[in-house]
């Protein structure tokens, strides 16, 4: 993500390090996806969708997914994928 961010508009946060406030539980923090959006913290598939809208090759993707239908269908992907992630960071060197 950080490579299609040309305009350099989202600010990644290493939220592994302990330094720095954190106001939200770091393990909640790595246990999914989080961003925040005009001041609102969302997580998950919502994350996602905020960071689609940043980066113009995916904004469409992240417009589509307003839709609460579509944001729902991406919950419950992004819901599956945490289950098998464990499994898939296993076969990574």
């Amino acid at each position: 993500m950080r490579r299609l961010d040309l305009r350099k508009r989202i600010l990644f946060v290493d939220i592994a390090s302990e330094t720095g406030d954190c106001p939200i539980d770091r393990r909640a923090l790595l246990a999914r996806f989080h961003a925040r959006e005009n001041g609102v913290m969302l997580s998950g598939a919502a994350a996602f969708a905020a960071m689609w809208r940043v980066i113009p090759l995916l904004r469409p993707l992240g417009l589509l997914a307003r839709n609460h239908a579509i944001l729902g269908l991406l919950e419950r992907l992004y819901m599956r994928f945490l289950t098998l992630r464990p499994a898939l960071l296993r076969l990574l060197p």
